[in-house]
């Protein structure tokens, strides 16, 4: 990070109220834990490779998922009805 941009952001510290810096500490905390858990994850792969283990890494594919909407049923519950079907 340029230190110009480093000096910005501590010049700011002093303006903030101590709940917005507990809300800062908490973020940066936050980040660093999952920069932490990058490296771990990116020194285990290399090490799996390094060893033979594996050939590659194949990343996963995330799918975004849509957001499911419930739908208005009219009559027994679907519950009710698998039972009396299954007797």
């Amino acid at each position: 990070m340029p230190q110009a941009i480093l000096n910005q952001i501590l010049n700011q510290l002093n303006i903030l109220e101590p709940e917005e810096l507990q809300q800062l500490n908490q973020a940066i905390q936050r980040y660093l834990v999952e920069q932490e858990q990058v490296t771990q994850q990116a020194t285990f792969h290399e090490a799996l490779l390094t060893s033979g283990l594996v050939k590659q890494l194949k990343q996963p594919a995330y799918n975004q998922q849509t957001e499911q909407q419930l739908i208005q049923v009219q009559g027994k519950p679907v519950s009710e009805t698998i039972i009396e079907e299954r007797c």
